[in-house]
């Protein structure tokens, strides 16, 4: 492949909120996660793993969760004087955050934690930098892998929307509902099928407006 046969892929991805009920084979799902792997990551740590949600009622099971969590965030809101805020959070935040539920397949992006000889031999016993930091490597690497599964689902035909609304509202919840290990950080869920829509190009800031040279 050429480098403007991969920009192409780059440039036409499109975050995809509406599916069509074709089921997302599995051997698809191990493609993408097979892809994933190949992402660069702090020190080679690979620090991810994936769910693949396949079952039409646990996912909706998941949508009902980070709603329910969203309703009740908005009920406390209120209960401190911030209606206009509890509103939009329910009617703007809302959508999104749940716009997963009838997606054929849901991916889970977790990060897990950092383990690296740098870690042990020199970082933690000079107190180098706090746990939170080593967190966030984590998730740093995790989302590189969820960017590879992303570019080579639309590669694939297949369309993916990244979503952090289920992570920022209802982490815990969702990890108790899945078995997943408390030491795991529920970085996004991913919706993924075949587009049942194409959305329009989103408007990017020009290459100018966000690159510093120095030369």
């Amino acid at each position: 492949m050429d480098q403007w046969a991969f920009k192409e892929i780059i440039r036409e991805r499109r975050s995809v909120r509406r599916f069509a009920p074709t089921p997302v084979p599995i051997d698809a799902i191990r493609e993408l996660v097979d892809c994933a792997r190949y992402a660069p990551s702090d020190t080679n740590s690979q620090t991810w793993e994936f769910i693949a949600v396949l079952n039409s009622d646990k996912i909706r099971r998941i949508s009902e969760i980070t709603w329910g969590k969203l309703h009740e965030l908005a009920r406390d809101a209120e209960s401190r004087g911030l209606e206009k805020e509890a509103r939009l959070l329910a009617r703007s935040f809302g959508p999104y955050a749940t716009a997963f539920e009838n997606a054929p397949a849901l991916m889970v992006v977790l990060s897990t934690p950092y383990v690296s000889k740098f870690r042990d031999k020199i970082f933690d016993p000079l107190q180098f930098v706090s746990q939170q930091t080593w967190d966030m490597e984590s998730t740093k690497s995790s989302c590189l892998a969820a960017q590879n599964l992303m570019l080579a689902a639309h590669a694939m035909g297949l369309g993916s929307c990244p979503m952090t609304g289920p992570a920022l509202l209802a982490e815990h919840s969702i990890k108790e509902f899945l078995g997943i290990g408390f030491d795991r950080h529920l970085n996004m869920v991913i919706a993924l099928g075949y587009p049942g829509e194409k959305p329009a190009i989103p408007k990017r800031k020009d290459v100018e407006e966000i690159l510093r040279l120095i030369l």
